[in-house]
């Protein structure tokens, strides 16, 4: 848990990270209020975290799991949501035919692609209110951070 300096006795100054998980959640927000608004309202935030971490030719329940910092159990549980509502699919593993893969199933493909368009509407907003070089300093930081920060770079 992240403690504000202000509630140390200290300046007011919020943490980094908090800062960061408020634009992460405003961000989120967004992004299922579109979806919501289209018709994926059977799409919940913990399902779309984890449908969020699925990779183009799919991914493994196991791998979803860790990205998505979950039990895998919790991890099927929620991927057995998502295949009952038809967004995703499982597949076999070309690479390993005793693993299963998770991907995409048309209605999952036509979610995210309103999703995408819900998070560039959101990138063009904030980079609008920022300017043009102090958004790029902003993508600039946060990348750099992602390099101490990001076990799946």
């Amino acid at each position: 848990m992240m403690v504000r300096s202000s509630d140390r006795g200290q300046d007011p100054e919020l943490h980094l990270g908090v800062l960061c998980l408020i634009a992460h959640r405003a961000a989120e927000t967004r992004v299922m209020e579109r979806l919501h608004a289209a018709g994926y309202d059977d799409l919940t935030v913990t399902q779309a975290r984890v449908f969020a971490r699925l990779g183009p030719e799919g991914t493994r329940v196991g791998d979803l799991a860790e990205q998505a910092q979950v039990t895998k159990q919790t991890a099927t549980a929620l991927v057995d949501q998502l295949e009952r509502r038809a967004y995703v699919e499982r597949v076999a593993d070309p690479a390993d035919q005793r693993a299963r893969l998770v991907r995409f199933a048309p209605r999952g493909t036509e979610a995210c692609a309103v999703a995408r368009r819900a998070e560039e509407e959101v990138r063009e907003e904030w980079e609008a209110h920022l300017g043009p070089r102090a958004a790029a300093q902003l993508r600039s930081a946060l990348e750099k951070l992602r390099e101490i920060t990001d076990p799946w770079a």
